[in-house]
């Protein structure tokens, strides 16, 4: 096993220096009859009304929308599908705050609001505020529904139907994909201000180690654990533990690049993990653990190699790198238990013992670059 210097923690705190508008373009997904400004109402982060506002509509072609949205964000969000049931990682999400859209950061739903429908989708049986979605007749697949969009962005965001609780008597089924969540006393960075998102998928052993990590880094506005890397569609985690998939255990990080580059984000990568060890983190054995980073980009790939490099000069760990770069073909997302699972399960077992260990020293060491 390698082993992380001292002067390696000095040599990479100092390099972890981070640097510190939405353009309105014709859409090509169709939507062009909607108008170029909306009235929405805003609200901060804890949920409280700010203002009713008259904004710029935000369009952008589906090249840009690709851009700034994971490949299963943009499919739902933009080209009107449909994640799998109980699988997105909202469905059976309890914690307080407010949903905002994906795409533009408008705030949609709030957590107060949200009920188990039984559906395997994440139902609310209101919006936060009715200006801040849109209601359209949907004929598809042979079927009469009403669809729901975002107000600012024309993201779809799912269906609503009358089988509802009181209140309201409504059911708002909407898309894990099409959401991010801001947990009360939080601080969002919506994706409004007009930053192009970054994703990253890096695997690094257990998933549950690294999402815990990454979710309470600043810039991060969500990890989603899932298996990238081998070749078997769709595979289930009792596939992948066994080894023959070819898969990673992998998290999904999705960050404001104005707030935390890529560069430091695999700077940060490279000390909550083991990167010298060959398909082994501790006692987790086989490829399925293996230190690996999948690029969504050449610039994504650059950078990778340039860290990499300066790791090793700056002699971080004692053993050589052995971290796998190689481009990204698919990320599965994993099943839901596994989604914020340290959060989940603190108490279990491994939490305790391997992740919390894991968490502690990552907010020693990084202290000044923790969400607050």
């Amino acid at each position: 096993m390698g082993w992380i210097t001292s002067t390696g923690v000095a040599a990479l705190g100092a390099a972890f220096m981070l640097s510190a508008g939405c353009t309105l373009t014709p859409d090509a997904d169709g939507r062009t009859s909607s108008p170029q400004k909306v009235s929405i109402a805003e609200f901060g982060d804890g949920g409280q009304l700010k203002e009713r506002v008259t904004v710029d509509r935000i369009a952008k072609t589906d090249e840009e929308w690709r851009k700034l949205l994971t490949p299963e964000q943009f499919e739902v969000a933009r080209q009107e599908g449909t994640e799998r049931a109980f699988t997105g990682a909202y469905w059976d999400h309890h914690e307080e705050g407010i949903y905002r859209c994906v795409c533009c950061g408008t705030a949609l739903f709030r957590s107060g609001t949200k009920f188990d429908s039984g559906t395997g989708w994440p139902s609310f049986y209101e919006p936060i505020a009715q200006e801040n979605v849109e209601l359209k007749s949907d004929h598809s697949f042979g079927m009469s529904r009403t669809e729901v969009l975002c107000k600012r962005c024309d993201a779809h965001l799912g269906h609503v139907f009358d089988d509802g609780p009181q209140p309201t008597g409504l059911r708002y089924c909407i898309n894990s994909a099409s959401l991010t969540f801001v947990k009360k006393g939080e601080t969002s960075s919506p994706a409004a201000s007009g930053t192009p998102r970054e994703t990253a998928v890096l695997g690094g052993g257990c998933f549950w180690c690294l999402e815990a990590v990454f979710e309470e880094l600043q810039g991060v506005e969500s990890v989603v654990s899932g298996y990238s890397g081998g070749k078997v569609p769709n595979p289930s985690y009792e596939e992948v533990c066994a080894g023959t998939t070819g898969h990673a255990e992998v998290v999904e990080v999705r960050f404001d690049p104005a707030v935390l580059s890529y560069e430091d984000l695999l700077r940060v990568y490279f000390t909550i993990h083991d990167p010298t060890t060959l398909n082994r983190q501790g006692p987790d054995v086989g490829t399925q653990y293996r230190s690996a980073i999948f690029t969504n980009s050449p610039a994504q790939k650059t950078t990778a190699e340039k860290i990499i490099r300066e790791i090793a000069e700056k002699k971080v760990w004692d053993d050589p790198i052995v971290t796998q770069v190689a481009p990204l073909e698919v990320f599965y997302l994993a099943e839901a238990y596994h989604q914020d699972y340290f959060q989940q399960h603190p108490e279990q077992g491994y939490c305790r013992v391997i992740i919390a260990p894991k968490v502690s020293k990552f907010r020693k060491e990084f202290s000044g670059r923790l969400k607050q």
